[in-house]
């Protein structure tokens, strides 16, 4: 096969490049993916490199199974050999084969957000710390920004010993270290931190790796954060043949620890980099591309690159105002429908926006008006009770010093074991150091219950044991079926009946059948292997597939999609850029990085709205047009409100139509914080009072009004005439 075939200029330098680092800065939509396994083919057919000896690690599991699948259209031979995963999966790889160097047994389980949940409330309870002042999302949040950055809690604590509310957070974290050691238990981040702790414990594990991959691709290498630059950097240090790909005008994800730099410091991380840049785009049209250059050119934290295609200049980029929320929706559920007459499928569209707060009004138009949707981030397949309850089960059979897992069906379906039971046995277990399921095992021995409980422990104990050697000898999808029927779980349902126990029961078969196809795919998979694979699924990955309805999503997880038609709403000042960017460059760079993003995931039409009011966390606000407006050129745009506005305002000579707006509206704020800012403010303002607005310039108050509880201001500004200002949120200094 000819692997340079149909490949650009830029596309087949890459593919052809031999040995050493390589970054391929590759532009939204330029084919990185192609390059990727055409270079992973081109290595293994014409270089001899044996596949075993390649690792490429992607951010979903949906990308690592379509690069997977491509390189084994490319090649003839077998791919499996090729170690191709996220960097948790990858991960739990490495661990499971060793992990016991560093003090865990192999069979760990691995806790999903509602584990650690779980989990951090014990410790709250057991340190006896105000759980309405340390709650629960909010500590995990800390300690997975702690993890990403490498901050164990001892460091922690030292840094903040004065500071009362970050110490107790810090030993929050080093009680929630120590029970997740106890229960032989890993979350997210300790997937790769413990894999850095196994290759810095152990050289001689370390070495097998560096030596086993003499070449390592990464995708979406802006994504990365301290720990996974840490982990390449390990793995990489013998051969230094590492290909990564990404672009740093879609580094987004900030706020998961993503460090832009390690993109942009590529060059300077490993000596004698060469860089290949693919520009020529084959996913948009040159409207939507030019819209896209000229708002990303405005960054400053980037490196120079321009983005052309040669696909047709396509329908320009349509901008249109709406009165508010409402009529937004209406006007997107419009033109669905109107598209949908001119043969475009439901499936090909997506609503695009900043915040998942957003989604209501949509959904509710959409049901009005019988058009089929999805939603990207909802309550998911996995995130049901039913499913939960199946996969602690599974998780206590293949480790049971789990603790969270165990408690979670140790009574369900009801088999006589309460609260004061398993409360008796957690306290056992905690004052002899013990996983819970040791002291049922030994329940007799303990003297902690009366004869009727310790016999129903007994009985559960032996049930799950039984289990435990069942899934020794049979296939995953024939043994989670004998599960399901074996424990109860099936009869209570069948025996509650109703269309909500139906549902359960569905969903439990379906979850069945994810077990068939684990099997099919993975003919020698362990029961460890399946959990791994559902539980390192991404919001993505678990997005339920309805291939004829729209895709309702946030631009965060829109990253790497792509739709024929994308309808990109609520661009307002506040809300996109979002409030808290306003006074960061930085933050405001990240912010144009994902107005950027959400852009390149149209392909040939693009609507861009927003609203003269909204409503929002039940407040009612005027709003201010995105700035990201400003920056996309008349000349790939058309509008009939710009038009209409524009002849409104001409002989005021406004061009922008931002100034024809009243205030930025801070819509992560809620009422109280608005109010008491409102409050603070408010002694300091009467009327001819001068003030200075950072793009009007300098004016005077000359009406003030009570406004609920705000204070609504008219100022004269010196130029651009009368303005009404929200004081709570008028970027103003008093004078």
């Amino acid at each position: 096969m000819d692997y340079l075939k149909g490949l650009n200029d830029k596309q087949r330098e890459a593919v052809e490049f031999g040995d050493g680092p390589l970054l391929i800065l590759a532009g939204a939509g330029s084919g990185k993916t192609r390059v990727l396994t055409h270079r992973i083919a081109y290595l293994i057919e014409k270089r001899g490199i044996f596949p075993g000896n390649i690792l490429a690690i992607t951010f979903t599991n949906k990308a690592a199974e379509e690069m997977k699948e491509r390189v084994s259209n490319l090649l003839e031979n077998n791919v499996e050999d090729i170690w191709m995963g996220t960097f948790h999966s990858i991960c739990v790889r490495i661990l499971r084969r060793d992990i016991d160097k560093i003090g865990y047994d192999r069979s760990f389980s691995i806790y999903d957000r509602d584990d650690q949940v779980t989990l951090m409330k014990e410790c709250i309870k057991e340190l006896n710390i105000n759980k309405d002042m340390y709650k629960e999302r909010s500590v995990l949040a800390k300690i997975s920004d702690l993890k990403d950055k490498m901050i164990d809690p001892d460091t922690y604590i030292n840094q903040n010993y004065s500071d009362f509310f970050s110490r107790n957070v810090g030993e929050l974290y080093a009680l929630y270290e120590k029970k997740l050691k106890a229960y032989n238990a890993l979350d997210f981040d300790d997937l790769i931190l413990k894999t850095i702790e196994l290759f810095n414990k152990s050289p001689e594990v370390l070495d097998y790796y560096q030596r086993k991959f003499k070449y390592v691709f990464v995708d979406e290498y802006q994504d990365t954060n301290r720990s996974q630059y840490e982990l390449i950097k390990l793995i990489t240090g013998r051969y230094k043949n590492i290909c990564v790909v990404g672009d740093p005008d879609q580094s987004i994800y900030k706020f998961r620890g993503a460090d832009i730099s390690n993109i942009l410091n590529f060059e300077k991380d490993f000596e004698n980099a060469t860089t290949i840049l693919l520009e020529q785009n084959y996913r948009s049209t040159k409207n939507i591309l030019g819209v896209a250059n000229h708002v990303i050119k405005n960054n400053l934290e980037r490196k120079e690159k321009n983005l052309w295609t040669d696909n047709e200049e396509g329908q320009k980029v349509v901008v249109e105002s709406l009165l508010d929320e409402k009529e937004e929706a209406r006007f997107v559920a419009s033109k669905i429908m109107e598209l949908m007459e001119k043969g475009y499928g439901l499936g090909d569209m997506a609503i695009l926006y900043r915040t998942n707060a957003q989604s209501r009004i949509f959904e509710e138009i959409f049901v009005r008006n019988s058009i089929p949707y999805k939603i990207v981030g909802g309550l998911r397949f996995y995130d049901r009770k039913e499913i939960k309850d199946i996969m602690a089960y599974l998780k206590v059979i293949q480790n049971p010093a789990d603790n969270v897992s165990l408690k979670r069906i140790i009574n369900v379906p009801k088999r006589g074991i309460g609260p004061a039971t398993v409360n008796k046995i957690e306290e056992y277990a905690t004052e002899k150091d013990q996983s819970m399921y040791s002291v049922m095992e030994n329940i007799d021995e303990a003297g902690i219950l009366s004869a009727g409980p310790r016999k129903k422990v007994k009985d559960f104990v032996h049930m799950i044991e039984g289990f435990r050697e069942m899934s020794q000898n049979l296939g995953v999808d024939e043994f989670i079926d004998k599960l399901v029927n074996g424990v109860g779980y099936i009869e209570e349902l069948e025996k509650e009946g109703g269309i909500e126990a139906e549902s359960r029961l569905q969903n439990i078969k379906e979850f069945i059948s994810v077990a068939v196809d684990f099997e099919v795919k993975n003919p020698n998979g362990s029961l460890e292997d399946f959990l791994a694979t559902i539980s390192l699924l991404s919001d993505v990955d678990k997005t339920e597939d309805k291939a004829n309805s729209v895709t309702l999503l946030t631009v965060h997880s829109a990253k790497g999609l792509e739709f024929p038609v994308v309808f990109l709403v609520g661009m307002e000042e506040g809300l996109f850029p979002i409030s808290r960017a306003l006074d960061s460059e930085s933050e405001l760079e990240e912010e144009r990085r994902l107005c950027y993003v959400a852009i390149t995931r149209a392909e040939e039409l693009l609507f861009v709205t927003y609203s003269k009011i909204r409503t929002i966390y039940g407040r009612t606000n005027y709003s201010l047009p995105s700035r990201f407006l400003d920056e996309m050129p008349r000349k790939f745009i058309e509008s009939s409100t710009l038009k209409e506005r524009k002849r409104s305002v001409a002989s005021q000579g406004f061009t922008s139509p931002r100034e024809t707006f009243i205030q930025v509206v801070d819509y992560t704020r809620r009422p109280k914080e608005r109010a008491a800012n409102t409050m603070a403010h408010a002694g300091d303002i009467s009327i001819g009072t001068k003030v200075s607005h950072k793009k009007w310039g300098t004016g005077t108050i000359v009406q003030i009004k009570d406004k609920d509880d705000d204070k609504e201001l008219v100022v004269a500004f010196d130029e651009v005439g009368l303005k009404r200002l929200l004081l709570s949120l008028a970027p103003i200094e008093i004078l």
